[in-house]
């Protein structure tokens, strides 16, 4: 059985199954990708546990329309080109607004100036963008989401980590799905946090509904103040409804397995 960590099948036909959830993995869509059977749990294929020492969610009552802040913290091997050719429409399409990236390898100034670069080809001068590289400590990790109003999640490969951090953070995330797992991760995690309405099905989709919630204060406060406690209540934290669902699977697959 193959689990967590590595988004796509193993290849082996001595590897008999792998967990999921039916919105990572719809049925009938991703199937013929793998060579393991998909076990789908009922409570989403990850749960979510924060740090105890974390500190409070984004203040969403300073937004305005006029300095929004979009960000991604994503692994830097994730921003591709055309990932920032829609990131540089978006900013275009939001007057005033600024992009703030933050990933180890952006402590490199030949990084820094790579990532710029591509941005000004767009028409996206540096001084919109602010980039972070690597901080230290955890707190100071989290505490760099109230910086960002609207956090923009990376495909065809989304955050899985980052997301929730974001989400747990008041920050909400605008994800497009795929027709992969490595596509659909945050549509998994932003069902089960409650908050559908900020998955795209398109390509245009995803700027819209970036554009339209960096326009619409009330309406992104309304979201970032109600996201801690939607995923305190949510699937996406039930531990013990996490781990019932996991053993059940476990226990099914194990009878099946014994059974003359």
């Amino acid at each position: 059985m193959t689990y967590l960590g590595y988004p796509n099948t193993t290849g082996l036909a001595t590897m008999d199954y792998r967990i999921t959830d039916a919105e990572a993995d719809p049925p009938g869509m991703t199937e013929s990708h793998h060579t393991e059977k998909l076990v789908r749990l009922p409570t989403g294929f990850l749960c979510y546990q924060p740090p105890t020492e974390c500190p409070p969610p984004r203040d969403a009552r300073q937004a305005n329309s006029s300095s929004v802040t979009f960000g991604s913290f994503n692994n830097l091997a994730k921003l591709t080109k055309q990932m920032i050719g829609v990131w540089a429409e978006i900013l275009q399409r939001t007057p005033g607004s600024k992009l703030m990236l933050k990933a180890e390898g952006l402590a490199s100034t030949v990084a820094q100036s790579d990532v710029h670069a591509e941005f000004a080809s767009h028409g996206v001068v540096a001084s919109r963008i602010q980039l972070i590289g690597f901080l230290p400590w955890l707190e100071e990790h989290l505490a760099a989401y109230h910086g960002i109003d609207i956090a923009l999640d990376t495909f065809p490969y989304h955050g899985t980590t980052t997301t929730c951090e974001a989400l747990w953070m008041g920050v909400p995330v605008v994800t497009l799905a795929g027709k992969s797992h490595r596509s659909r991760v945050g549509v998994s995690i932003l069902t089960r946090a409650r908050a559908t309405e900020l998955i795209a099905s398109t390509l245009q989709d995803y700027i819209e509904r970036a554009v339209g919630l960096a326009a619409d204060c009330s309406r992104r406060w309304q979201i970032a103040t109600s996201l801690r406690d939607g995923m305190r209540r949510s699937q996406l934290m039930s531990l013990a409804g996490f781990i019932a669902g996991l053993e059940a699977q476990y226990e099914r697959i194990g009878l099946r397995s014994v059974a003359p």
